[in-house]
């Protein structure tokens, strides 16, 4: 199934990068402000309910794990339904529910409730990422394709210290408006959520996804708006046959079956690449983010302290966000995610190790910057290998593995930090990232610099 250049789409890699193409940027990185910011709020969380509820291991262990199971489920039903319907509801969809459910756990009279409503918001969430990854390649020309991921990321990572910064200050003052601390941190996600779902009512559906469903007149029209916006004398490709139009119908869309058969048959390397990777990124990725907090009240410090100094460290994940974006297109991705992955496993025993403020907050520092160089590469690289008519769909399905995984995650890593230290845990994670890079490495195809279509001809 290999694609092949489309008609109408390949006009939007001739046309010049303006404000429409940052604007865009800003309302696809608003929406991944609210995932990042809810991905990392479990680790902020643990600790506080732990006092609030009277958690043990296991239940700091479900407060973490139950907004990754969400997504799990959302990342598996959402990201098949943006192939199916399309990459403009679906972003309206998955925000709506996440906010939904965000606001009702912020009332949550006990911890059931509480998880229960978290793996609702969750689903919401489960599928933004990849939707994020696919809409802007969808879009982007390929010359720049990666740094407006990485800058729309960057806008998200944003998230993440604020998380703990807010932890912090709410956790501290107990109370705001006779409203516990805690509970205001689930408001702002909900809320904030329900302004971008405004805004994103207005993003155009992805001219590439409406031809690989037969519709060319719309995805024609489409891309004639954007270009009467960005570069009016750029000519338009002839209009198609109407024995052209509709080629593939709606109810058309291959099912899920179909995919991975496409998937494993024509795309087996990089399919078992990405599924192996997805497994084992969020050890790399997460175990930090998520066990930060934990760790920090593990070596002696109070939950207060611990959120101010997860909330320095995890400054470098916007930072490091925004070192990404020239890297991503001057080096070849995937050696990108090679590298940047070792550094997470060099920073992360040195942080678990260290007995000082100051080493803490610089090597937890330095490894969320690298890991968010890992993160925008990868991001943009599972986008970029599949084609257009599966392309949420099997990247969607392998990501959701890495829900998975950090759903289990929580009850491995939570009683081995009690019972073995962060340095044993950390190292274990070292070793898992090795294997990771030894996937990329020997299964990866390249993707830098080509054209979508392109990429899919590499064996």
């Amino acid at each position: 199934m290999a694609e092949t250049g489309s008609a109408a789409s390949s006009v939007l890699e001739r046309l010049p990068v303006t404000g429409w193409h940052r604007r865009l940027v800003v309302l696809v990185g608003l929406g991944t402000f609210f995932d990042l910011y809810e991905v990392f709020l479990g680790g902020v969380l643990a600790p506080v309910l732990a006092k609030e509820f009277g958690l043990g291991s296991t239940g700091k262990a479900l407060v973490i794990a139950a907004g990754f199971a969400g997504m799990f489920v959302g990342a598996n039903v959402l990201s098949v339904a943006a192939d199916r319907l399309g990459r403009r509801r679906v972003f309206i969809l998955n925000l709506l529910v996440y906010s939904l459910f965000s606001l009702a756990a912020a009332f949550s009279p006990n911890i059931e409730t509480f998880l229960i409503l978290r793996f609702l918001a969750g689903m919401g969430l489960g599928a933004e990422l990849v939707l994020v990854d696919a809409y802007l390649a969808e879009f982007a020309p390929s010359r720049v394709r990666g740094r407006m991921t990485a800058w729309a990321y960057t806008i998200g990572f944003l998230g993440v210290p604020l998380a703990a910064l807010l932890g912090g200050r709410l956790v501290a003052r107990q109370e705001l408006f006779g409203i516990d601390g805690w509970r205001w941190l689930l408001v702002f996600g909900g809320l904030g959520a329900v302004l971008v779902l405004a805004l994103r009512t207005q993003l155009p559906e992805s001219p590439r996804w409406l031809e690989s469903r037969g519709r060319d007149a719309e995805a024609r029209n489409v891309v004639a708006a954007i270009v009467r916006k960005v570069a009016p004398q750029t000519p338009l490709p002839p209009a198609p046959a109407a024995s052209d139009i509709a080629a593939l119908g709606d109810d058309e869309a291959p099912s899920v079956g179909e995919v991975l058969r496409i998937a494993f048959r024509d795309y087996r390397s990089r399919t078992v690449m990405l599924v192996i990777f997805q497994i084992l990124q969020t050890v790399a990725y997460y175990g930090f983010a998520t066990l930060a907090p934990l760790v920090l009240v593990s070596k002696g410090f109070t939950v207060t302290d611990s959120l101010g100094y997860a909330a320095l460290s995890f400054a470098g994940y916007p930072l490091g966000s925004l070192v990404s974006v020239p890297l991503v297109e001057r080096f070849e991705r995937k050696y990108l995610i090679i590298a940047a992955a070792l550094g997470i496993a060099v920073f992360g025993i040195v942080f678990a190790a260290a007995g000082s403020v100051m080493v803490i907050v610089a090597a937890g520092f330095l490894l969320t910057a690298v890991s968010n160089v890992f993160s925008n590469a990868f991001h943009i690289y599972q986008a970029e290998i599949f084609p257009t008519a599966i392309r949420t769909t099997a990247s969607g399905i392998a990501y959701s593995l890495s829900r998975a995984t950090s759903t289990v995650l929580p009850f491995v890593a939570v009683p081995a930090l009690a019972t073995l230290g962060p340095v044993a845990v950390f190292s274990g994670s070292a070793v898992l990232i090795v294997l990771l890079c030894l996937d990329v490495a020997v299964l990866g195809p390249r993707s830098t610099g080509l054209e979508l279509e392109h990429v899919q001809q590499i064996s």
